[in-house]
Parts: structure tokens; C-alpha cells; sequence
């Protein structure tokens, strides 16, 4: 995953940079360690779709955000849609769960960034497929390569 997400950023002419790093999947260590922002991280969860066997979500929202279920359902026009196991994340994605990118190279797999990520950074930052290295990539970037649906996924706050 991490040389298919490296080679397709190189093709699209994208800005990014690799960071290399020890193994973390917590948000706020892994921004500690990138020296960005918790915020920046592209926290990509990747969510079963209850009424339709064999479909997901690929929920992506800033990394200090929770992610509200019932509006990652809706954008998508699910009627529920459910955290995946490590199990069926993994089987599904290739990744551990920590390490899924914000892309869906999979048409099982839909997308939905909240807009909140790309409107407060103008860098996002990710797991690139290892929990061992990250890529911030510009977010205009993303937004033309990845092509997510731009939905509000986010929790409100209390």
C-alpha cells in the first residue's frame, strides 16, 4: 500500500513528503513524532454499511474529531452504517487499522472526507499503509487525487 499511495502521488504530481518513523497508531503520539498538528492527521475509519454485505466507508475527519455514525450513513444514503472490525478492516483495506490511508482504491470502499480536515490545513497528514511511515500531502492535492464525497461526518461537540 505504502508504494502504491508513493507512486500514485509521484504520478499525479502531487506534493507530499514521507516521514519515517517508529511504529505508533495513537493520533496525538503520531502528530508528536510528525511535528504536526493532531488535527492535520487524516483519521480514515473504515465503517461497515449495515443493509448492503460486502460494502464499506472509508469516514475521513480530522484526527482530534470523533466521527458521528449516523451522518457517515446518511452522506452515503445508507440506513446504519457500524465501525469495521480489525478483521474485515484489514481483509478489506490491506491495512492494520492505524495505518489506512484516506483513499479507497477499492469500489466496495466508498469515500467521505468531512471538509473540516481540508478547510483548517492547508497539509493533511496519514499512515501511509505502515504505522512505521506518514505522508502530509498538500489538501488541494488530495481533494483532485483521492476525490472524496465532502460531507460533515463530525460529532458535535458538547
Amino acid at each position: 500500500m505504502f508504494e502504491r499511495l508513493r507512486k500514485m502521488l509521484e504520478a499525479g504530481d502531487a506534493r507530499f513528503r514521507v516521514i519515517e518513523h517508529p511504529a505508533e497508531g495513537n493520533s496525538h503520539k503520531v502528530a508528536e513524532i510528525r511535528g504536526t498538528e493532531v488535527g492535520q492527521g487524516a483519521k480514515a475509519m473504515l465503517c461497515k454499511v449495515a443493509d448492503a454485505p460486502g460494502q464499506f466507508v472509508l469516514a475521513v475527519l480530522p484526527g482530534d474529531e470523533r466521527v458521528d455514525f449516523a451522518k457517515v450513513a446518511a452522506a452515503v444514503g445508507a440506513r446504519k452504517v457500524k465501525l469495521a472490525d480489525a478483521a474485515d478492516a484489514e481483509a478489506a483495506t490491506g491495512c492494520v487499522i492505524g495505518a489506512i490511508p484516506p483513499f479507497s482504491f477499492d469500489p466496495s470502499i466508498r469515500l467521505v472526507a468531512d471538509p473540516q480536515l481540508l478547510a483548517r490545513y492547508r497539509e493533511i497528514a496519514f499512515n501511509a499503509g505502515r504505522l512505521d511511515a506518514s505522508i502530509v500531502l498538500d489538501g488541494d492535492d488530495y481533494r483532485r487525487l483521492a476525490r472524496p464525497l465532502l460531507a460533515d461526518i463530525r460529532t458535535e461537540s458538547a
